[in-house]
């Protein structure tokens, strides 16, 4: 589809499937109007008042053409909607090991990336080409929405929570990003670049930004900070659940109901505490961190919590 003009480019793996369902939904939908219409003109000329066409029997006449094509627009309006549903978890399952994962924070009016190398930006996000991209994304204030139409990928940003998004990119370029939820009076000017590289150009780039602690050590140093290794470090007194291996593991809570260990029950820990969710066999002494970290630190305290359990599979 490149070659029409208002067409945004196909820069993703996820771009040509769904401009296939885009396509397929258009046509059907345009088949069904013309035909409707066309059969409007043709029965109002036919059957106009004083013409000579024959009027009895017109149930009899009709009703396997219209049991004919009822079915058949339906089987055919079933088949795209499968294809879409497949394609949306897909979409909205994302791979558990990515090449690269990148953090996202959402502001009035503005994008925040931070990658695991612990390299910032503001309303750019760099990328490399053919590798499998994972977004962490949150909002610090109300909704918004993280948008690349050359990607064709769309996801809500809501505060107070995380969503994830991925994609992979598959030609260099700079592509916009955009937001597409409103969200206040500056919300047209809340713009970026999605900035896809060769893999040596993003690897030049990573190690021109000046940064000398990566995600997770910046993590590391929030969680003595705030006092979090008194009591889930190897060396604690305080019964406490061990972190080591603790993302993305099966966790078994007080009520007899189990949860995975991912980045939302991660954050949920911090900010909620032993309130809301207490884990079986450790008593509820988990405070809360709530207004006490931003969306910043919080990423980098999930990050190092992330490298404990990749410290660990990697270890003999």
């Amino acid at each position: 589809m490149q070659w029409l003009p208002f067409w945004p480019p196909d820069a993703s793996n996820t771009a040509a499937s769904i401009d296939k369902i885009f396509i397929g939904e258009l046509s059907l939908s345009l088949v069904i109007l013309c035909f409707v219409f066309g059969m409007m003109i043709v029965f109002g000329v036919r059957y106009r008042r004083n013409s000579a066409a024959d009027r009895s029997n017109l149930v009899k006449k009709t009703w396997h053409w219209e049991l004919t094509w009822t079915t058949g627009s339906l089987a055919v309006f079933l088949a795209l909607f499968v294809w879409g549903a497949n394609m949306y978890l897909w979409l909205y399952e994302p791979p558990r090991h990515p090449d690269l994962e990148i953090y996202v924070v959402a502001k009035q009016w503005m994008w925040k990336a931070e990658h695991p190398g612990g390299q910032r930006e503001i309303n750019e996000v760099h990328l490399p080409v053919d590798k499998v991209v994972r977004l962490l994304l949150t909002s610090e204030d109300v909704i918004h929405d993280f948008f690349v139409p050359a990607f064709r990928v769309k996801h809500d940003v809501l505060p107070g929570q995380y969503q994830t998004l991925w994609f992979k990119p598959t030609e260099t370029g700079r592509f916009r990003l955009e937001c597409a939820q409103y969200c206040g009076t500056q919300h047209a000017h809340m713009i970026g670049d999605i900035v896809v590289q060769s893999q040596a150009d993003y690897a030049r780039w990573l190690s021109q930004q000046g940064v000398h602690k990566s995600l997770a050590q910046q993590g590391e140093q929030l969680f003595r900070s705030f006092g979090c290794s008194g009591c889930h470090g190897a060396n604690s007194t305080v019964h406490a659940p061990s972190l080591t291996g603790l993302y993305g593991r099966v966790v078994h809570l007080q009520d007899g109901t189990t949860t995975t260990a991912d980045e939302r029950y991660l954050r949920d820990c911090i900010l909620l505490g032993a309130s809301h969710i207490q884990v079986a066999g450790y008593p509820p002494i988990m405070p809360s961190f709530a207004g006490q970290i931003g969306e910043d630190d919080l990423m980098k305290l999930v990050a190092y919590i992330q490298s404990l359990s990749r410290q660990q599979q990697a270890s003999p």
